[in-house]
């Protein structure tokens, strides 16, 4: 397991201790000493995989007096938050993300998930850039209501 993993296992497990209305509330360079790394190795992790696309609003203040506050979203319709969040671009990596979010959350099965991940394809979208992308969130959006009918 490498260090971003194991960062995200500390975090998730100190989110899960928190009520999910409360903001959990970390320093960054407190965290980077624990796990004897530097400041940016954290940023990277919250940028990745703390981000509205996996369900979680950051905060952050930067500075001596810097944190993070990280807070998970209510998934009151993860379906509908994820269209309306999509705006008219979608690169593939944060399809996947949104993909993973939403079977996190119990609204997509691994065969919905890989067949809506097909479709938005870089193999599937043989248009160049940026029209790809444009195109993607379309076609992910459209699938997404699709379901949200079904």
């Amino acid at each position: 397991m490498g260090i971003s993993d194991k960062i995200e296992c500390f975090i998730t497990e100190l989110l899960k201790e928190e009520d999910e209305n409360d903001w959990l509330e970390l320093k960054r360079n407190e965290l980077a000493s624990f796990f004897n790394c530097v400041p940016s190795q954290i940023n990277y992790v919250i940028a990745t995989r703390f981000n509205p696309q996996h369900g979680f609003i950051v905060e952050s203040r930067r500075g001596g007096g810097g944190y993070l506050r990280i807070k998970r979203v209510a998934n009151n319709n993860p379906l509908s938050d994820t269209i309306a969040s999509v705006g008219n671009s979608l690169s593939y990596p944060d399809a996947e993300a949104y993909v993973s979010y939403l079977m996190r959350t119990g609204v997509l099965k691994n065969e919905n998930a890989a067949i809506i991940l097909s479709g938005v394809s870089d193999n599937s979208l043989t248009i160049p850039q940026p029209d790809k992308d444009r195109l993607r969130a379309n076609i992910f959006k459209n699938m997404l209501s699709a379901l949200q009918k079904g």
